[in-house]
């Protein structure tokens, strides 16, 4: 059943306001998805902060941002590698110094189908310390001041998380044994689901005021999979975006840009995105969410172990 919250058609940027005076920091803004988000946001008066991996990767999609919406666009980026904690820190300590006001923080960069298993220079298993555990410290050394905006934090999940394990494999969380791309994958994106419904919780009991939203792009034709993945998944992913099965990289934005700016969401434990075929396309709104995904003695189990492992308190 489709979620009408937003009419037939879902929710799309024409429900947009005026947001001048609003900034908003994406990871990972410099293609695909997040960089739609970033073109979405601008459009509607936003300043955008991008934290991306590649200097030269996002002096050229601020250029280009500056040529659709004027040189005097205000839109800039911080160079950051998720895969390493100390460029995270060093990043975010960058965002506070430069950054007064923080309406939401769109956990948007993601590596994905990891064909052999690497590890990332921390010593974790590369998806799990991009996608999940560079995001845990992000979002914790920026939380206060996303807070004092009264502003929100946006965890861009996927429907992965459906698949592989279903739960997080706590004695061989860097597949020293039976690594698969996919699987590894679909790990690293449930751990961020859950780092994200498990802040929900801690945020209300420490009386804190941050909203917490997820969400999934639903299959969308972004750079992921042709960046990160095996010759085989690029061809079948290739295949894929010829068919109705696959929109384009903008309607991927759409899910990322509601929850960190529409006033009507009132469910945050819950998954937004499309809610057509399979929730890979469509009208978006609030889809399924399955209870896999917030598991309790699960989600305060991989709490601990990623304050540990990251060397971060958040300490609500």
């Amino acid at each position: 059943m489709a979620d009408l919250t937003f009419g037939p058609r879902g929710w799309t940027p024409e429900r947009l306001g005026n947001l001048a005076g609003k900034t908003y920091v994406i990871t990972g803004a410099n293609a695909g998805a997040g960089f739609q988000a970033a073109r979405i946001l601008l459009g509607k008066g936003a300043e955008v902060v991008m934290l991306n991996r590649s200097a030269e990767k996002s002096a050229a999609a601020v250029k280009e941002l500056k040529q659709e919406f004027g040189a005097a666009a205000p839109v800039r980026f911080i160079r950051m590698d998720l895969a390493e904690q100390a460029s995270v820190r060093m990043a975010a300590e960058e965002v506070l110094k430069t950054t007064p006001r923080i309406d939401a923080l769109i956990c948007n960069a993601a590596i994905a189908q990891v064909p052999t298993r690497k590890l990332t220079p921390n010593g974790f298993e590369s998806q799990l310390g991009t996608n999940h555990y560079g995001h845990f410290t992000l979002c914790g050394m920026l939380f206060d001041r996303i807070e004092e905006a009264q502003g929100r934090i946006v965890v861009v999940a996927s429907l992965g998380y459906n698949m592989g394990l279903k739960t997080i494999r706590f004695d061989d969380m860097n597949w020293d044994e039976g690594y698969g791309a996919n699987t590894a994958y679909s790990q690293s994106k449930l751990a961020q689901m859950m780092f994200a419904y498990e802040l929900q919780d801690q945020v209300k009991a420490a009386g804190r005021n941050v909203e917490v939203y997820v969400c999934h792009p639903g299959s969308s034709a972004t750079s992921l999979i042709s960046t990160s993945g095996s010759r085989t998944m690029r061809f079948v992913w290739w295949l894929m975006t010829k068919t109705p099965m696959v929109q384009t990289a903008e309607q991927g934005a759409y899910p990322e840009v509601m929850c960190a700016t529409e006033e009507a969401l009132t469910e945050q434990r819950a998954l937004y995105g499309p809610t057509g075929a399979r929730e890979f396309v469509g009208p978006v709104g609030r889809g399924t969410l399955n209870a896999h995904a917030h598991d309790k003695p699960v989600m305060v189990r991989l709490w601990e172990r990623s304050e540990k492992d990251t060397g971060f308190s958040w300490g609500l």
